[in-house]
Order: structure tokens, then sequence, then C-alpha cells
């Protein structure tokens, strides 16, 4: 990943940059000029999936030990903003809220267990979402080969799904702990979560609040749909207005295309390429299609990177409380020693040489 990181964003901001050459740089600006204030509206829109889903996550840990809603929700605001701007392949963001809540002081075991089953229910519903985009598109555009692709990608999504989910209910993490040992940062992850069998436990007792589990995934599949709505509103902003179903066509094929290319960090140059190919199906001209596919990159860094700044100083300030004091050397009047004085029981302290020892 330290190499195909790095390549892969050079590729996606090469092709970005030459998509936005080709169509005309003035000609894209323009169309985000025409947004105006709308990209606000915009920001502001994002917000509610967010908040939706810090809620719905909280139905994942056990009664009477859930946290607070506020921590929750600052916790996914850093774990979206990891995943849309560094290069995590989309379990980062994951990773971060689980340490996150252990600083916190949430038990490691409940942190990932909620973080495991919310992130399997979140690539549920997303591969739903996108079923619920394909059929829109069957529906207004007929078949085509956007639709066979997207349908054998979501095939092959729930395939992978579904034996990710049976291997969590079979003990998956206490298989894997053994590789994970393997690896410093491996062992400090196990451990943070209360080791691998704790945390496949912990798994089981989350599935086993079935109630739960299917409210929190209903709650993210119309989160994923409340989504649209930043796409609605840029457009109709943008002077280029859909209708509510051609909205949801594009978001949820682009978000399918941007889970694919999980290589590329942010999916840079991907999205773009996406919007282009599918905004022609719903008559969206090709400079208009990149305008939107900026405008959804500056929320992203409007929501971002405020988020990383946090995490950022949280992190800076545990690392710097964590350093050890040095303690100040015992003085007497013979100068400085590195043993207390100490006194035998029922008689007065001995007084000590130049070495420590005691003297007679």
């Amino acid at each position: 990943m330290r190499i195909l990181g790095p390549v892969a964003i050079c590729l996606g901001l090469a092709l970005a940059i030459a998509l936005i050459a080709y169509q005309g740089a003035s000609d894209v600006a323009g169309a985000i000029a025409a947004a105006s204030w709308g990209i606000v509206a915009v920001i502001l829109v994002r917000l509610v999936p967010i908040l939706a889903d810090g809620g719905l996550w909280r139905l994942l840990f056990p009664q009477g030990e859930r946290p607070r809603l506020p921590l929750l929700l600052w916790t996914r605001w850093v774990g979206e903003a990891v995943n849309t701007l560094l290069p995590g392949l989309q379990v980062g963001g994951a990773l971060v809220r689980t340490r996150l809540l252990g600083l916190k002081g949430v038990p490691g075991r409940h942190a990932g267990a909620s973080v495991v089953v919310d992130l399997t229910l979140s690539t549920l519903t997303q591969l739903l979402f996108t079923l619920i985009g394909i059929g829109f598109l069957v529906a207004h555009y007929g078949d085509s080969g956007i639709v066979r692709g997207a349908s054998i990608g979501v095939a092959i999504g729930l395939v992978l799904l579904g034996g990710f989910y049976v291997s969590q209910r079979r003990g998956l993490f206490g298989t894997l702990a053994s590789l994970f040992s393997r690896m410093a940062k491996g062992r400090a992850w196990v451990t943070s979560v209360g080791g691998a069998e704790a945390l496949d436990n912990a798994i089981r007792e989350v599935y086993r609040q079935r109630w739960s589990v299917f409210a929190n995934a209903a709650g993210q599949l119309g989160a994923w749909i409340l989504g649209a709505a930043e796409i609605w509103l840029a457009l109709h902003f943008m002077d280029h207005p859909v209708s509510v179903a051609d909205a949801l066509l594009l978001e949820s094929l682009v978000l399918a295309v941007r889970a694919a290319a999980f290589i590329v960090p942010g999916a840079v140059g991907v999205q773009e390429g996406a919007l282009m190919l599918l905004g022609n199906v719903v008559g969206l001209p090709p400079d208009i299609a990149l305008g939107l596919s900026l405008v959804k990159r500056l929320r992203e860094i409007a929501l971002g990177v405020p988020a990383l700044m946090v995490w950022q100083v949280v992190e800076g300030h545990r690392l710097f409380s964590r350093r050890p004091r040095t303690k100040a050397p015992v003085v007497d009047e013979a100068g400085p020693t590195s043993a207390p004085v100490t006194a035998p029981v029922g008689g007065p302290a001995l007084p000590r040489n130049e070495r420590g020892q005691a003297a007679g």
C-alpha cells in the first residue's frame, strides 16, 4: 500500500485534470460558480446522514452501556473524513472509530464489535441502494452495459458479504488473531479490543439483538437514500435540475463505483469519470457532471478537513500527556543522592556518605 496508494492517487489526479482540461476548465468553473451559495446547502444536507448514522450506530451497543450520542456523532464524523480524504481502503475510518472510542473509555470489545457489525450492515445496505439505482436505470432508460456491469458487481459483493457475515458468526477474528499477532500494529489492535476471542463473542452478542440490527440496517438504507438529496440540490442550484429518481440513480451508482475503486484514495478521477458516464445517461452535459463532482469534493473538504484536524489535536494531546515526568533527585546538605534517606525502626535516620551508603 505504501507504493500502490501514492501511484493510484497520482493516476487519479492525472485523470481528473485531463477530464477537466478536455471539457474546458472555464466551463467547469462556470458550472461550479452557478451553484454559488447552494454549495453551503449541499454541505448542510450531508450532515443529516452523518447524524443519522451516528444515532443508528448507538443501537449496536449493549443496553445500559451505550456511549453518549455526542461522542458517537463526533467519532462518526472523523471516521467519514478518514474514509473520504485518506488512503484507508474504506476501512481506515472503522479502525479510527474503534480507537477514538477506546480513548474515551468505551470497552474495546464493545467498540470493536459495534464497528464491525456497523460496517457490515453499511456495506449490505449500500449494495441494496445500488440495486435501487439499477432498478431506476432499467425502468427509465432500459437495459445497457452499465446495468449488466453493476448487477455483476452487486452479485459478487453480496456473495463476499455473505461469506464475511458467516465468518463473523463462526469466530473470524479468533482465526485471524495469529496473523495479526505477527505484526506490531496488529498486536496493538487485537489488544485494544480485548483480544480476538472477546471480540468474536461481542460480535455474536450484537447479532443476537435482532431488532437493533434490523433497525440499524433499515436506518442506514434510509440514510443512503437521503444522501441523494446532495446531488438533487447541487444540480438544482447549478440550473440543471433532475428528478428524484435520477438523483437516486446517480448517487447509488457513483457510490458503487467509489467502493469498487477503493484502492484509489478518495476515488480521485474515478468519481469524475463515473459522473460523466452516468450523467450522459440522464442528460447532463459533461461540464455540468464534472462541476457536480467538484462540488461533492468541496463538500468533502469542508466537512473532512476540520474533522481530521480535531482528530490530530486529540491524538497530539494524548501523546504529550503520556510523556514521562522525571522526578527531581533528593538533595541534602551533602548534595544530590540517588537513594532516599531512610531511618531504622525506632531510631533516627542514619547519615549517608557520598556513595549513598549508611555511615557507621
